[in-house]
């Protein structure tokens, strides 16, 4: 009876784990395609667009620095500088499109090389803007509003904000640029700029002192000159040393993004997830102390533990769900890019969980090699289907998460039970095997029969066709002859044994009662 019992138990818990898998859609769809923003970026091509970067990471890393480390290091630290910015412009972009594609809008933000002018030309070493996230106006041009020239310059932020107030910044200080810098500098830089903001104004109410207007209006240039490079500034969303990663080590840098976007999907997923699975274990344990099976104490522990189970497996579909669906998004194959559009990732994540349970059972002893087989194929056909009913859920009922898991949990329960009626019956044809042979030689019986039967029949066939030939060719040999001659009388006789052999009588015999019967007031039936 126990066995029993664990077994619907268990049946129950894969049941509740696809519906888990099935609340996971939106969440591995939204963070599936962050992901993809990562790696479109070290790659440089949007496989489900088409689109291609101007530069990518990967291209990048293979720009060589022709400086040596040891005999020019500034020259090398300069190229690498250098190197990094770009890679720095290419993750902000990312950064910023993953995050738009999370909360649910289409991504918008690139570097200004990736967008066109109306002649078809790209926008490459824009002479103000690095990044825009409203594309380009009707010209061609970066909207100001939108858009930022990134500085990834000087070793500190002090260093940084003498760049940005040098004579090389001062195009973008003139034409009021957004201009943005190291995450890790960020506040470095606001903090010097309030600081050089406060010298100057104190050297300012000095000069009006004295009265030295020339001084005066250099100050207050410059003053100027801070309080509009204070107010552009901005921070990215990258550090120097995740910009200098990207230019080395690009494959690092674009797993770790990855990693961090699919890490947030696990724990949004598994505070859902611990909500589902904490609920359907209330109402479990709920049914269980009402029929006193369990007490208080052992349901509340069970409830803690399928909470805690449920997050957990929420988070690894979360995690696992949103790397595959973005890798699928940007597949080169179609049917790929496709199917990432399915519940088929987040099934995936949940499916190795659940064969994993049933390897850890195998190898503790606690099932054969056939059961262990059979649970296997069980629950990846599960699985699929749960896959498929994810979607036609969520378009049967469009509300968020409900539908989705709804038709998970159906689709997994209806192909696990069919699955489960198919083995099952494969199981006792084994078993039957004599009985199986006891029936096929009584329908090798049979088929002799009814091949003897239809050989029978088909002579019967033959003679009787035959003889219905020979009648045929009489009488339309009589009615020839009749019409040769002009014979109505005979034509008439000829065509009236048609009628009898067929069944049937006659309506006249002859031309009189032909013209009798057309003169006559009665009915013809036909």
């Amino acid at each position: 009876m126990k066995s029993v019992k664990r077994k619907d138990r268990k049946a129950t818990d894969s049941v509740v784990n696809a519906g888990l898998a099935g609340a996971s859609l939106d969440v591995v769809s939204r963070y599936g395609s962050g992901v993809k923003e990562h790696i479109v970026a070290y790659g440089g091509v949007d496989n489900e667009t088409g689109f291609k970067m101007h530069r990518s990471l990967k291209d990048f890393a293979n720009t060589k620095i022709s400086a040596d480390p040891k005999t020019d290091p500034k020259g090398y630290n300069a190229q690498l500088r250098s190197k990094a910015g770009y890679a720095a412009e290419v993750k902000e972009v990312a950064r910023r499109r993953a995050e738009e594609a999370i909360s649910g809008k289409k991504p918008s933000t690139v570097r200004t090389d990736d967008t066109f002018k109306p002649d078809g030309t790209r926008n490459v070493n824009h002479p103000l803007y690095d990044i825009t996230s409203a594309k380009v106006d009707a010209n061609g041009n970066p909207i100001p509003g939108c858009s930022a020239q990134m500085k990834f310059r000087g070793s500190n932020p002090k260093q940084c904000l003498g760049i940005l107030a040098g004579k090389d910044c001062r195009k973008y200080v003139e034409n009021d640029c957004k201009l943005m810098v190291p995450k890790d500098y960020y506040d470095g830089v606001k903090a010097e700029a309030s600081k050089k903001i406060k010298s100057l104004q104190e050297q300012i109410k000095r000069l009006e002192a004295t009265g030295d207007a020339r001084a005066l209006a250099a100050k207050e240039a410059e003053l100027a000159k801070y309080k509009t490079i204070e107010r552009n500034l901005r921070k990215s969303r990258v550090t120097n040393a995740e910009a200098q990663e990207g230019a080395v080590n690009p494959e690092v840098s674009t797993a770790k993004d990855c990693i961090r976007v699919a890490n947030r999907a696990g724990f949004e997923q598994a505070k859902m997830g611990a909500a589902i699975g904490g609920g359907v274990s209330v109402v479990r344990n709920a049914i269980a102390l009402c029929r006193d099976e369990k007490n208080f104490a052992e349901a509340a522990q069970s409830i803690v533990k399928d909470t805690a189970s449920a997050g957990a497996v929420s988070y690894a579909t979360g995690f696992v769900g949103s790397v595959v669906k973005g890798a699928m998004q940007n597949s080169k194959r179609a049917v790929l890019r496709a199917t990432s559009k399915s519940g088929l990732p987040a099934m995936i994540a949940t499916s190795a969980l659940e064969v994993g349970k049933t390897m850890k059972r195998y190898i503790a002893g606690e099932i054969d090699g056939t059961q262990c087989l059979e649970e296997m194929g069980e629950k990846g056909c599960g699985m699929m289907t749960a896959g498929l009913f994810t979607v036609v859920g969520q378009v049967a009922i469009p509300i968020p998460v409900v539908g989705a898991m709804i038709g998970s949990m159906a689709g997994y329960a209806l192909s696990s039970s069919s699955y489960r009626i198919l083995l099952d019956s494969l199981k006792a044809a084994k078993h039957a095997r004599e009985e199986r042979i006891r029936i096929g030689r009584e329908c090798e019986e049979m088929i002799a029969n009814m091949r003897q039967f239809r050989k029978k029949l088909e002579a019967a066939i033959e003679k009787y066709l035959a003889d219905e030939q020979c009648f045929f060719d009489s009488v339309f040999s009589e009615i020839h002859c009749a019409l040769e001659i002009g014979d109505v009388d005979g034509y008439i006789a000829a065509t009236n044994r048609i009628t009898t052999h067929c069944g049937k009588k006659p309506l006249y015999c002859n031309m009189s009662e032909f013209d009798a019967m057309m003169q006559s007031e009665k009915c013809v039936l036909l």
